[in-house]
């Protein structure tokens, strides 16, 4: 068995065992990074990787258990990290090296990871594809790679789907983790507002969250253990002091779902397939699953608040980053987002907040006798390179409509593998949890992997 085969729990099992060295894994992983750089996964290889990795053998040997001690890991390029570029996928950001790390990344650092380098990711993370003018290819989901592993967080799934890395750090504003998990077959947890910190960043409206990207749902207990650290002074910090890796249901939940898209799109036969499929899995465990109405739509007063929303935080990003002499480096769809955000007023932004708080609790209000809801994941495959020309906005809605509403609610929410079709695409189904109540969105999903919903099934990348 090579040793990207063995999950990050195994990993740290074998480190901790001495039955590896954490130098011996790091430098398998390189290699593979090196081998597999068409597949866009990286934007920047961490020089002193294998440095870390002779360090993190010395304090292995010394007895340390820090709990990521001597694990690869890759950082998401919309994250600080001290003394390594950070460009959060802009050109005009390309020679940006932070002074300090994020708090998320201090957490992971502190823990022991060894950090390979940074994943990439789409401009300022505004689109559901990776793609930018830093890197020389997209990242593309390796069960088909002529097709975008989604976004922001493409690199992060297509290191984790390939086997370039054993887990993953991401970012989730609007389905960043959920849907690149979805086309990559992995395990994407977005967590609760405010369990996971967005230090330095501060806002009264974070539908933003850092967490994991990996194959099992226990290796993403495991790094969310790490993350769950909330930042003295923040808004919405609070900590779950049981952990996360018990993996325990103990008790029936009752589920709702729906598969409607709330556009103008029909719903893709494979994602119907993916919730029908799921809610007979769960129905099997005694879980108590019925189907509900869509409770809110993607009317047009909606659509264009999102926009807005994203605009005004892009546009915020780039004030504070992007010096005017760079400003022409940006990709177009950022400058399009850049001149609606001139337009808006004072006014504007806060008549938009206040319209996605009244969509998101249309769903809260909705579910409120349930525990948590299924969905699809996508509203179909991962699509191909180049399929976002034209109306990218509208696009991207109808593609990744089912995701957004859980991170305006603040809720957790996690896509799991369902299945991969007749053409090879894979396919994943989202569950949505009550808010602080991540423990037991976790111990379903591990419920769900134990009854084999998903089956192992790797890219033609993993056995090279």
């Amino acid at each position: 068995m090579s040793l990207h085969e063995l999950s990050a729990a195994q990993q740290l099992k074998a480190l901790r065992a001495k039955e590896i060295s954490s130098r011996e894994l790091t430098g398998h992983y390189l290699e593979r990074i090196g081998r597999h750089a068409d597949l866009g996964a990286f934007v920047t290889i961490d020089g002193s990787a294998l440095d870390q990795a002779a360090k993190a053998d010395e304090r292995l040997a010394a007895g340390d258990r820090a709990p990521l001690l001597g694990l690869p890991l890759g950082i998401k390029d919309l994250a600080a990290t001290a003394g390594l570029r950070t460009t959060f996928g802009s050109a005009a950001l390309a020679e940006f090296v932070p002074p300090e790390d994020s708090w998320t990344v201090g957490l992971l650092r502190q823990a022991g990871a060894v950090f390979l380098g940074k994943t990439n990711t789409s401009e300022f993370g505004a689109t559901c594809y990776t793609e930018n003018d830093v890197t020389p290819s997209p990242a593309v989901t390796p069960y088909a790679p002529t097709r975008y592993s989604s976004g922001s967080s493409g690199g992060a799934a297509t290191a984790v789907a390939a086997g370039l890395l054993p887990v993953a750090h991401a970012s989730d504003g609007a389905g960043s983790i959920r849907t690149p998990a979805a086309t990559c077959h992995l395990v994407g947890m977005k967590p609760s507002r405010g369990l996971v910190s967005p230090a330095p960043a501060a806002s009264f409206l974070v539908a933003s969250t850092e967490g994991p990207m990996a194959r099992t749902v226990e290796d993403a207990a495991l790094l969310l253990d790490v993350m769950a650290s909330p930042a003295p002074g923040d808004l919405y910090g609070w900590r779950n002091e049981g952990g996360f890796t018990a993996l325990n249901l103990q008790r029936r939940l009752k589920i709702a779902m729906w598969t409607d898209t709330g556009t103008s799109e029909d719903t893709d036969p494979q994602a119907e397939l993916a919730v029908r499929r799921t809610a007979k899995t769960l129905e099997e465990l005694g879980h108590d699953v019925q189907e509900i109405p869509l409770p809110a739509r993607w009317d047009e007063p909606v659509s264009h608040a999102i926009l807005a929303w994203f605009a005004y935080q892009v546009g915020a990003v780039t004030q504070m980053m992007v010096p005017l002499n760079r400003t022409h480096l940006l990709r177009p769809y950022t400058r399009r987002l850049l001149a609606i955000n001139e337009t808006l007023s004072a006014n504007d932004i806060v008549m938009a907040q206040a319209l996605l708080a009244r969509y998101a609790s249309a769903f809260l209000a909705a579910v409120d006798d349930y525990d948590v809801v299924l969905t699809p994941t996508t509203n179909g495959p991962p699509v191909p390179i180049g399929h976002y020309a034209g109306d990218e906005a509208d696009l991207m809605l109808k593609w990744s409509c089912h995701t957004p509403w859980a991170n305006l609610a603040g809720v957790p929410a996690i896509s799991l593998p369902s299945h991969v079709d007749a053409d090879g695409l894979p396919h994943g189904v989202h569950l949505v949890g009550r808010n602080r109540r991540d423990s037991e969105l976790l111990a379903l999903a591990a419920q769900l992997e134990s009854a084999a919903l998903w089956d192992e099934v790797h890219p033609p990348s993993w056995h090279r």
